[in-house]
């Protein structure tokens, strides 16, 4: 697990007990409603909207948005048109950003996603541009006291998982990019409530940073990661054990 994974963990588990909470029920309700949309609105016939449904019930979502969010997806009821986009970038000290946006507007997305770079030292860039620095895989995360470590270790290897990890307060599963369904409904089959199961992208060569260049690769990201259209922020670079016990 790298020291940016790490910071990214911290990261959200404080914005869950705070102001974030309002842009992580967005992002769960905007996954719910394309999960559904593309595959339909039964979860035990849909992984992806399985996932989305433990994301919701992750930041303790309502059972009725989550239900709204579902039949917006299936045409029900009457909702947004939402689109996926990724974005690539770079940041300070050439360091490479992936942004996954969900818009119902991709000519002002980009051009305020654009905004982001430039105000923060670096620029959107092409197509390809970053993608090649990254391998997706599947990580799915479980709450510390949602089962003994021997338990979930056995269901998720099981599965089919490649590592296990505690981080902070959480385990953090790292999965095959084809296999993160398989493992996240085994550890689910076997009564352990799963967090969060999603596709991740994983630098191959994370640049280590700490001090000024830390910061100014935080503010960038942070801004990526605020804004209400990106679902998701990745990049290359690793957080020193130094930087991370500031920012912990």
């Amino acid at each position: 697990m790298s020291g940016h994974s790490k910071w990214s963990t911290i990261k959200r588990r404080k914005g869950a007990q705070d102001a974030k909470r309002g842009k992580l029920f967005t992002k769960a309700i905007k996954e719910i409603t394309i999960a559904a949309r593309s595959g339909g609105g039964d979860p035990d016939g849909n992984a992806r909207l399985r996932r989305a449904i433990d994301l919701a019930r992750g930041v303790n979502m309502p059972a009725d948005n989550v239900t709204r969010a579902i039949k917006k997806g299936t045409g029900e009821l009457e909702g947004v048109q939402y689109e996926e986009l990724v974005y690539e970038g770079v940041g300070p000290d050439g360091t490479l950003f992936i942004c996954e946006v969900v818009t119902d507007n991709r000519n002002r997305t980009i051009a305020e996603v654009r905004k982001l770079f430039d105000k923060n030292h670096g620029q959107i860039s092409s197509s390809g541009s970053a993608l090649w620095a990254f391998e997706q895989q599947g990580i799915v995360r479980v709450d510390k006291q949602a089962a003994s470590e021997e338990q979930l270790f056995e269901a998720a290897v099981g599965g089919g998982a490649e590592n296990m990890e505690l981080v902070g307060d959480e385990w953090v599963i790292t999965t095959p990019r084809n296999d993160l369904d398989v493992v996240r409904d085994a550890i689910s089959s076997s009564g352990i409530t799963v967090r969060e199961a999603a596709l991740e992208y994983i630098p191959n060569n994370p640049k280590v940073v700490e001090g000024r260049d830390a910061e100014k690769l935080m503010q960038l990201f942070e801004a990526l990661d605020d804004h209400d259209d990106v679902q998701n922020v990745f990049s290359d670079f690793e957080l020193s054990e130094q930087a991370l016990a500031e920012m912990a």
